[in-house]
């Protein structure tokens, strides 16, 4: 691959996919209905139409608690000619961080079809031959049932500005050749995941959509109108830990979505209701506690009533306080992750594994691991 210097963000995309086409027949285009995953498409679908290589393989994994914008959006990508449409309607479990009562949103439940949200498809995928019922393990899944004899790849919007811990996991180690920007699904098939936008910042997408006129999932534009800040807009499952900022503004820009979903999961209305409180990590202590080990400890006791979801919870924070037991700088941050964890009964961690791969933590672990003795200017390695 040739390499250019002094180029647009822009073209140095276009170069990144020219290469994973000549290096995949194979090549497979993630669609969440976002604007990143609306780039990636996009550019791909230039791609392998200059190459002849049409239609393009594109699949989304429909979470069912979606925008009914998103579904009518993707639903036009689906059902576009020269698209070969890999929508994935199927049974699987998605952790619902809205309920400690009901804990996951079965998607398109067989047993339940009075209760999804929409219909399923005619040309969608309905039933889930893939050995997994999780969200993080289908994709590998898919790409090894539908592929598994042949290299091939699987294109995602993932950027780096949205996390630091992209930047490091995406700047440093090979996944592929020179390619860092990506990784392993499965290295016995070569089957990788590829994230040729990683260096693009939010302006740069919205530049891209709107100098090629490409269509976009129009619930950006009730989010702007409803007030968020552009680089704060999100298009994702509803009622997964990350999105649940939208269940604040549903009801008004979605009045129907809001209506079914409310029916649909336990707990939507009670973070309407409890607003920024539910969502964002407790950052004030309360006054008749006198540390937030303290209190993540007395809430692991008393707001979690399972026995077996309360042992898997006290052994992965016991796992943390051994691992970090040296540490000083951001261990209050650890307990009041732990904190964040129990109140949205996050069984599957994921607040605590981003804390965890902060490239702060990165670089104490290196050092903790050498030994490295305290001094002034690394007062936070070791107390």
């Amino acid at each position: 691959m040739k390499i250019y210097q002094n180029i647009n963000v822009f073209e140095a995309a276009q170069q990144r996919i020219s290469f994973l086409f000549d290096e995949f027949e194979n090549v497979v285009v993630g669609m969440s209905g976002g604007k990143d995953s609306t780039t990636v498409f996009n550019l791909c679908y230039l791609e392998a139409k200059k190459r002849n290589r049409l239609p393009l393989t594109v699949m989304w994994l429909d979470q069912e608690a979606e925008f009914e914008h998103t579904e009518k959006y993707v639903k036009s990508i689906m059902y576009h000619p020269d698209v070969n449409p890999l929508w994935l309607q199927i049974p699987f479990k998605i952790f619902n961080a809205t309920s400690n009562k009901e804990e996951w949103l079965e998607c398109w439940d067989v047993n339940k079809p009075d209760d999804w949200m929409r219909p399923k498809d005619a040309i969608s995928v309905k039933e889930n031959n893939f050995g997994t019922d999780r969200f993080h393990e289908m994709f590998t899944k898919v790409m090894e049932y539908y592929y598994p004899n042949q290299k091939a790849c699987y294109l995602a919007g993932v950027r780096c500005e949205e996390s630091p811990t992209r930047y490091v996991a995406l700047t440093t180690a090979a996944t592929y050749k020179h390619i860092t920007w990506g990784k392993i699904l499965n290295k016995k098939m070569q089957h990788f995941t590829f994230y040729p936008i990683y260096d693009w910042i939010y302006l740069d997408v919205w530049k891209a959509i709107h100098d090629n006129s490409w269509d976009y999932n129009e619930i950006y534009n009730y989010q702007y109108r409803y007030g968020l800040p552009i680089q704060k807009m999100r298009v994702s499952n509803l009622n997964h830990e990350t999105a649940l900022s939208s269940l604040l503004y549903l009801q008004e820009v979605e009045p129907q979505t809001w209506q079914k979903l409310s029916k649909r999961l336990s707990g939507i209305n009670t973070v309407k209701h409890l607003k920024a409180e539910a969502i964002t990590v407790i950052d004030k202590l309360p006054e008749a506690f006198e540390s937030w080990k303290e209190y993540a400890y007395y809430l692991l006791e008393n707001l979690i009533t399972d026995d077996k979801r309360r042992l898997i919870f006290a052994k992965h924070f016991e796992r943390l306080e051994e691992k970090y037991s040296n540490l000083v700088h951001q261990k209050d941050t650890m307990y009041k992750n732990m904190v964040t964890t129990l109140v949205i009964n996050d069984f599957e961690f994921t607040k605590l594994n981003n804390w965890e791969r902060n490239p702060e933590l990165n670089a104490w672990r290196h050092w903790n691991k050498k030994g490295i003795l305290p001094t002034k200017r690394n007062k936070y390695i070791h107390g």
